[in-house]
């Protein structure tokens, strides 16, 4: 099971790390990350 979590996990980051140029890019990408985990987590 953690090996079905972990693919799709490693690929948002690389993809995030991808697209965003700078750290406080990144920081933003996190964070609307780590909202959208909150907004599905409450549902």
């Amino acid at each position: 099971m953690n090996r079905i979590l972990l693919l799709p996990l490693l690929l948002v980051l690389a993809l995030s790390l991808a697209g965003c140029e700078t750290m406080k890019g990144f920081g933003k990408d996190v964070e609307s990350a780590g909202e959208w985990v909150q907004d599905k987590a409450s549902q």
